[in-house]
């Protein structure tokens, strides 16, 4: 994909969103469920649509607000639901929609003071704070919607449910929630029950609550938060307008972090983001484009710190290098937990998606530690954390959690805000900046390229993806290595790829389906060269279309 000409310049005028058309069609629009596009369609990160193309209306979140009061019912969960909220202009208007529906229904709400933002990992850890010591089976179980469209435009919505263990709902509760919300779309919306937001909010089933405090005052049991305090770690951070932009403050005066905000404005047109790649704006912490305004801090400060509208994803901005890539970062967080927390068992298992570096891989077995490589989607980390089975689990889209360090659950769901202030913590116990260690890694490990390249398809091609293995894909050599194998599920817990995963000695490509997009990705790495590597995606998107042939 060619790089557009005012990537990484900021938005002008032209490239703003119409604030009050988009919200006069959500509450306007009607989505016809008889069209695939304006159905509820449960993602990887739940539904997510926008008001301009009738895929994310009030109909839609009545339907599934009432889906999963449904689902709470049958699964006798009974105990108190998290509301969190993101900036996205949407997510207003989508919160006191859903809200309208749970407390009809008699469901006990809790949101932050204020009705002001929440970011995701801080419901995560809401639910796992509430739910300790409780039985699977217990009836006061807490859980919680999250409303936001992650990193996505301004223009997008989204709503996602995290079950009691707090993460990410598996694919047969979305799936449940999906069909449920689609009946009730189906039937203009009968059996639905709503109680107008006026009355709702002062019935007494809705909690105010404050959140920062408490999970800010427990970040200390994750992250050695007095090392960054005695070290006088200089931080900048941007929040991109996002959930978490009043938390940083708490965090400082709690711990005596030298934190700065370089960026305090929350905007729904988010008109203060710099372009990303394809000229859109997205608040994408782990693209160079989008997060161009903090690099222009990178040198003012021992390290800089982003976060996407949620706060589930991280981005580290190192003085003298900029912004980390995903995988390089996992990398060195991984290499440093390892060493760094004592009272975690050697049994602990390291999780990370089977399209992230294979550094990582040689890493882990460096330590002599067990790794777990699963498809793509933080849901697979879940059980794992929530057990503490899992130390660490990160995917190489800038998302992860870990353990706490007695070695119990801190959240289920990935945590932005751990994973920057981790990275400060490396910074003041080492002396070295994560991007420093990395050139210390890859002169052990190897140097890694990676890349991932999108690809349009068809519908029909996309549907043929779960017909792919070794014998439809009828190659023996990649890139002028052996393949040693071909994958079409996870070795780490035998779960369907949804794709492929072909490995040489030297490096490794996979190929996916996006779950929103008519487009296929492949991701590529080598430990050769940058040559080696371009010689992979080539030859790995002619097998590929040359099997959806087939």
């Amino acid at each position: 994909m060619a790089i557009h000409e005012r990537a990484g310049k900021v938005a002008e005028q032209r490239d703003l969103i119409n604030i009050p058309k988009l919200m006069s069609l959500y509450y306007r629009l009607v989505p016809n469920v008889e069209n695939a596009g304006e159905k509820v369609s449960f993602g990887t990160s739940g539904h997510r649509g926008s008001a301009l193309s009738t895929s994310f209306n009030q109909n839609h979140i009545w339907a599934i607000a009432q889906a999963t009061v449904d689902y709470r019912n049958q699964a006798g969960i009974k105990g108190e639901l998290f509301l969190g909220m993101d900036t996205h202009a949407l997510s207003q208007a989508a919160y006191i929609s859903a809200l309208e529906v749970l407390v009809a229904n008699d469901v006990k709400v809790v949101v932050q003071l204020h009705e002001s933002f929440t970011p995701t990992p801080v419901v995560s850890h809401a639910i796992v704070c509430a739910n300790k010591g409780k039985a699977a089976d217990a009836n006061d179980l807490a859980d919680g919607l999250i409303i936001t469209p992650s990193h996505n435009p301004p223009q997008d919505g989204g709503i996602k449910y995290n079950p009691p263990h707090g993460g990410p709902a598996e694919g047969q509760v979305t799936s449940w929630i999906e069909d449920r919300a689609n009946e009730y779309l189906k039937n203009r919306l009968e059996g639905v029950k709503k109680l107008n937001y006026g009355l709702a909010k002062n019935v007494g089933l809705v909690a105010e609550r404050d959140l920062i405090r408490p999970y800010v005052k427990d970040l200390k049991n994750v992250v050695d938060v007095k090392a960054i305090a005695n070290a006088g770690v200089k931080i900048g951070a941007d929040p991109l307008g996002g959930s978490g932009i009043y938390y940083w403050e708490v965090i400082a005066e709690e711990f005596g972090i030298d934190v700065t905000l370089v960026n305090d404005r929350v905007d729904p047109t988010f008109g203060f983001m710099p372009l990303d790649k394809d000229g859109k704006i997205r608040m994408d912490c782990s693209s160079p484009y989008a997060m161009a305004g903090l690099l222009k801090h990178q040198d003012e400060f021992d390290l800089c710190l982003g976060n996407d509208p949620d706060y589930d994803r991280h981005g580290i901005v190192c003085p003298g290098f900029g912004l980390m890539n995903p995988n390089h970062y996992l990398a060195v967080a991984i290499d440093y937990l390892l060493t760094h927390r004592p009272l975690w068992s050697n049994d602990l298992k390291i999780g990370k998606t089977l399209v992230s570096s294979a550094l990582i891989d040689r890493i882990v077995a460096g330590h002599k530690r067990n790794l777990c490589e699963v498809p793509v989607g933080f849901k697979w980390f879940v059980d794992g954390l929530a057990d503490g089975s899992f130390a660490f689990g990160g995917e190489e889209s800038a998302g992860a959690a870990f353990l706490r360090f007695d070695g119990s659950t801190w959240c289920t769901d990935k945590d932005g805000i751990i994973l920057g202030l981790l990275a400060a913590e490396i910074l003041a116990v080492t002396g070295k900046t994560p991007a420093q260690r990395y050139q210390e890694l890859i002169s052990e490990y190897g140097t890694s390229y990676y890349r991932r390249v999108d690809s349009p398809i068809s519908a029909k091609q996309k549907a043929k993806f779960g017909e792919l293995n070794a014998e439809t894909l009828g190659a023996t050599e990649l890139a002028g290595e052996p393949i040693e194998s071909v994958l079409t599920h996870a070795p780490g817990n035998g779960a369907a790829i949804g794709g492929l995963k072909v490995n040489t000695a030297n490096g490794w490509f996979a190929a996916r389906p996006s779950g929103t997009e008519a487009l296929y990705k492949v991701y590529a790495e080598s430990f050769i060269s940058e040559d080696h590597l371009e010689v992979m995606l080539t030859e790995a998107q002619a097998l590929i279309k040359n099997a959806l042939k087939g």
